[in-house]
């Protein structure tokens, strides 16, 4: 049943006419508290997930639970509709278990927090914050094992619960949950900061409320909803086509043999929607890389594709979200069943992107890009140093993002734009480790008119024996190029002993021991190119060789011979007229097929392409 909420005064709000100047004011007043919300947690947390990469994201919304700033979409009216119990002044929500709020937060190490805000006796909005917890118990350091096959086996599970009560602070709780994480001093200082960020905001709403009065407040709250919604609509009337079109790309592998996973989505305008149909996507793995998809999380990354490809000014809220329904199959690998594990679920929600821009450019190629939000790379890295402390750490690399309209990608950035690296300085002064190499990897990004950003290769020096994990993708299906661009360089990772021994690695792996001394080259994939890379000015390829971004080798690609570091100019024309003379027709998209590539996986690798096939697992059940 819905929950109950419970105010004192619930006098209806009164829709009042906002002249533009205050709706303005209002509009960035919120946006301004939406970034305090992030400037607090990341000043008082402690975590480097959080405290250095900023893997929180800020939401606040209306008296209705619709998001009017932030950045992953709102859960809240769905979870008032499956929350048996009250919502008074003075409460606060406390959640982790994604089942229980049907995938808004999307596995159990993202703690969440909804302070429902009051003023005068009435709701008059929520705010709230969810952040990556480092660790909350379960099977492995981290509590995000690949090998999972339950969620149960993820660490601790938190229902929605009150861990403010009417004012009153919920200690035993609190400190029942950190009794399940080996980290328990990080996980409460984390929680106090997502605590305060959302405390902080709901001060700001206060403020603005009783500055321009309720009323006003709420109907420009409605105004903002409306004016997303009429920017949407006409977005999606110009550049969304009633005729279907779809769009596949994949997940490599589960880490536990099975691969490669389709994600496929077939999307057309009917009735002045978007229909988002992700039939056709591979069943659920046995394994942690499901991502349980929340529909309002889908609509929300569809609105900021859409937006930051075709008016950036356009503010990201709830508004638009009756234009969009999102039909995902049960089971799937986008919505599997209780308790299939969750923690491995970035590499979909990553993916996503990459078939986001696949669908989007088929109608208007000239704003494709190429892929490249592809994963999210973890490394994890555990144990008990000479003094007999523990030490665990975890840490989001970053890939070559994709070649762009605009120009080309950046080299080694982030998934997420509000994303930042841990700096080595920090890492070193906290961890057993040294960072010897942090460097782009030449010719790694795709060949392009505009170039794909280049991977980067992060050595680190382990200081003390331990146990590491690796989770990352992106090494047997390679991002894709777009327009006549090459499809960028696939990931690896090599661990090399202090003998000299190389072991290639896979990309995700659980609980491998390291010693003292031992090397991991941490290497990630390069973003898709886009355009002709026979059109790229041969000026840039010498530049790019001095700046170490190409090789000789790596730029006659492009068609370009560098000698000494200068271009040839006679001998390129030469190369260029042969190159395209030699290759067909330009194509949108360049994938390549899953044969050549299962075929060339080992010789560019070091690993043996997946060959279990998904549907495998279940004929294996069955029997």
């Amino acid at each position: 049943m819905p929950a109950t909420i419970v105010q004192a005064n619930s006098t209806p709000f009164k829709t009042v006419p906002i002249d533009p100047v205050t709706l303005e004011v209002i509009e960035n007043a919120l946006r301004n508290a939406r970034i305090e919300m992030d400037a607090t947690l990341v000043r008082t947390a402690m975590s480097p997930g959080i405290r250095e990469q900023g893997d929180a994201f800020p939401l606040i919304a209306d008296h209705k639970g619709r998001m009017i700033v932030g950045q992953f979409g709102s859960y809240i009216g769905p979870f008032l509709e499956g929350f048996d119990g009250t919502v008074e002044e003075g409460d606060m929500i406390f959640l982790s278990d994604p089942y229980s709020v049907g995938g808004a937060i999307s596995h159990s190490n993202d703690w969440l927090v909804l302070l429902p805000v009051f003023k005068d006796g009435r709701l008059i909005a929520y705010t709230s914050m969810f952040g990556h917890q480092s660790d909350i118990g379960g099977m492995v350091p981290g509590s995000m094992p690949i090998d999972a096959t339950s969620i149960f086996q993820e660490g601790v599970r938190i229902p929605p619960v009150k861990i403010w009560k009417q004012g009153v602070y919920n200690e035993d709780l609190v400190k029942l949950v950190m009794h399940q994480s080996r980290t328990p001093a990080w996980c409460k200082a984390d929680l106090n900061a997502l605590i305060a960020s959302c405390r902080v905001a709901a001060n700001r709403v206060v403020e603005m409320a009783a500055r321009f009065g309720d009323d006003v407040f709420a109907s420009a709250t409605d105004l903002l909803l409306e004016r997303n919604y009429r920017a949407m609509k006409q977005l999606i009337e110009t550049s969304i086509g009633e005729d279907k079109v779809s769009f596949e790309d994949y997940i490599c592998d589960d880490g536990v043999g099975y691969g490669p996973y389709k994600i496929k989505c077939t999307m057309w305008r009917e009735d002045g929607r978007v229909i988002l149909d992700f039939d056709g996507t591979d069943p659920q793995s046995a394994a942690s890389i499901n991502f349980f998809l929340n529909e309002n999380m889908m609509k929300m990354f569809f609105g900021i594709y859409m937006i930051m490809v075709f008016d950036p000014q356009i503010l990201f809220n709830d508004g638009y979200y009756p234009l969009i329904e999102v039909r995902i199959p049960k089971g799937s690998l986008l919505k599997p069943n209780f308790p299939a594990a969750l923690s491995g679920r970035t590499h979909a929600l990553g993916r996503l992107f990459d078939i986001l821009g696949g669908l989007l450019g088929q109608k208007t190629p000239e704003f494709l890009n190429a892929a490249g939000f592809s994963s999210s790379p973890h490394l994890f890295y555990a144990g008990t140093d000479k003094n007999g402390k523990w030490f665990q750490l975890f840490q989001i690399g970053f890939g070559g993002i994709p070649g762009r309209p605009m120009g080309d990608g950046p080299d080694g950035h982030s998934l997420w734009p509000g994303f930042t690296n841990v700096p080595n300085e920090f890492l070193e002064r906290y961890f057993p480790l040294r960072i010897e190499r942090y460097e782009t990897v030449a010719d790694s990004g795709g060949a392009g008119l505009h170039r794909g950003g280049n991977g980067i290769n992060m050595v680190y020096r382990f200081l003390e024996p331990g146990v590491i994990a690796i989770h990352d993708d992106r090494w047997f299906v390679p991002p894709w190029g777009v327009n006549g661009g090459e499809p960028g360089v696939r990931a690896r990772k090599l661990l090399v002993k202090e003998d000299g021994t190389e072991i290639v690695l896979g990309n995700k792996l659980e609980n491998y021991a390291v010693e003292a001394g031992d090397q991991l080259h941490f290497v990630t994939w390069g973003g898709g190119g886009w355009g002709d890379p026979l059109e790229r000015d041969p000026a840039l390829l010498a530049k790019e060789l001095t700046q170490g971004l190409v090789t000789v080798e790596g730029a006659r690609r492009y068609g370009v011979v560098l000698v000494d570091g200068a271009v040839d100019a006679a001998a390129t024309e030469k190369l260029r007229a042969e190159m395209r003379a030699a290759r067909g027709p330009i194509q949108t998209f360049a994938f390549g097929d899953i044969e050549t590539l299962r075929a060339n996986c080992e010789a560019e690798t070091g690993l043996p392409a997946p060959t279990q096939p998904v549907w495998q697992k279940f004929a294996e059940a069955a029997e």
